[in-house]
């Protein structure tokens, strides 16, 4: 899963990321449902300026991370997509994060407001192995479950019924996708929140 970088607005518009990752036993050749430009055009809907915000972790950052959510980031470096409405004021973020699956890489793209809450997510790549289990959770609207909730809720929407009746390999998706919204969640918390970087880029 190799993607051009981006390094700013117009190349975000135009582009999308780079996210090597470890080979697989499993891995099928790759299903785009979006492209990275419409994840974060859409997420942000209203936006009308956008800039990118490149943040590398430090071995501190990493560690807390590490003991607060028992989750260590397998990169050191991420992009989030600003949106802002035209007097500047921010709208939201988009950050792209990735799992490598027995059964490929599956990546989603996760929004949120300046505060860290959810706007939403919505998968923007998998593999042709795992779209037949993904397929049945974009159908019931997985891209709403989060919205509302930050870093500290996890697998909220999975109750009530909402996968109960899936292939079990839906559910253990649904599992991946909750990790990959809460990880996403986690990294703003950190690299953006905590840094007070949202005021601070323009």
């Amino acid at each position: 899963m190799k993607r051009p970088a981006i390094a700013a607005l117009a190349a975000l518009l135009a582009a999308g990321l780079a996210s090597p990752g470890p080979l697989l036993a499993h891995i099928t050749p790759p299903v785009v449902l979006l492209s990275e430009r419409d994840a974060v055009t859409q997420l942000l809907a209203g936006a009308r300026k956008f800039s990118v915000l490149e943040v590398r972790l430090t071995a501190e950052e990493r560690r807390s991370i590490a003991k607060e959510w028992n989750w260590t980031p397998t990169e050191d470096f991420y992009r989030f997509y600003m949106g802002r409405e035209e007097d500047g004021k921010l709208l939201g973020a988009v950050v792209f994060v990735t799992d490598f699956t027995i059964h490929g890489p599956i990546e989603v793209a996760v929004a949120f407001d300046p505060k860290g809450v959810v706007l939403g997510a919505n998968v923007v790549e998998c593999t042709e192995e795992t779209y037949p289990w993904v397929k049945p959770l974009l159908d019931l609207k997985f891209d709403r479950w989060y919205v509302g909730q930050d870093c500290r809720a996890h697998c909220e929407a999975m109750k009530g019924g909402k996968v109960d009746t899936l292939h079990p390999m839906c559910h253990f998706y649904a599992e991946v996708l909750a990790n990959l919204v809460q990880k996403g969640s986690v990294l703003y918390d950190v690299a953006v929140t905590r840094r007070g970087a949202s005021s601070k880029h323009g």
